[in-house]
């Protein structure tokens, strides 16, 4: 399983169970459409996080990259009705910071016979 993390913060005057609401209509709608795999919101707690990462954490799972590539074209076609769930979400947040991780090890890793 491939995990594409978003960290963020909400823009001046949003509600956290707005963004919230938000958050579930988008990555709904890409988990119904086969697009993604699943999906959490988690928040800070006590104000633990290295600087420079936000106050929410977006989980995004996906099978691997091609699953993922397809979700981008998806969205990338601002079409609806996803450019409404995508922009109802992108417009709350700021200080957006992005990774992708994987599993590991991965699936088809086998041990013994590396040259490194």
């Amino acid at each position: 399983m491939n995990i594409y993390h978003i960290w963020c913060d909400l823009k001046p005057g949003v509600g956290d169970l707005t963004f919230t609401e938000k958050v579930g209509s988008y990555l709904g709608h890409l988990k119904e459409q086969g697009l993604i795999e699943g999906y959490r919101l988690t928040r800070r707690k006590l104000g633990l996080a290295p600087a420079g990462l936000g106050e929410f954490h977006l989980m995004i799972e996906v099978r691997g990259l091609a699953q993922l590539d397809t979700a981008f074209d998806h969205v990338a076609g601002r079409r609806e009705p996803v450019e409404g769930f995508h922009f109802s979400v992108n417009s709350l947040v700021t200080n957006a910071t992005f990774a992708l991780y994987r599993d590991f090890p991965d699936p088809v890793r086998h041990a013994g016979e590396e040259r490194f």
